[in-house]
């Protein structure tokens, strides 16, 4: 796993847990030596709008972007934010 980029987005609306869940997924891949980025899109800034996180780790990791497509993972905490992530 160290030699490869593991891409993960994470959708979902405002006040279910999406940055927590993010933090935890990224604290774990720090602690197994891994270099870690994370990004945040949110889309109305009030709770149950719509966010989205990145999160992309592996041996080096440049952006915290994950470009289109290249998702190894979507982990979707709203049923309907989960179609706008595919």
């Amino acid at each position: 796993m160290k030699n490869r980029t593991f891409n993960i987005v994470i959708s979902g609306t405002g006040g279910q847990g999406l940055i927590t869940l993010l933090q935890i997924i990224a604290e774990a891949a720090l602690v197994e030596g891994l270099d870690v980025k994370t990004s945040e899109l949110h889309g109305l800034s009030q709770r149950g709008g719509a966010v989205e996180t990145h999160i992309r780790f592996g041996k080096k990791i440049y952006s915290p972007l994950v470009s289109l497509g290249s998702a190894d993972l979507i982990l979707s905490l709203e049923t309907l934010e989960s179609l706008r992530a595919l």
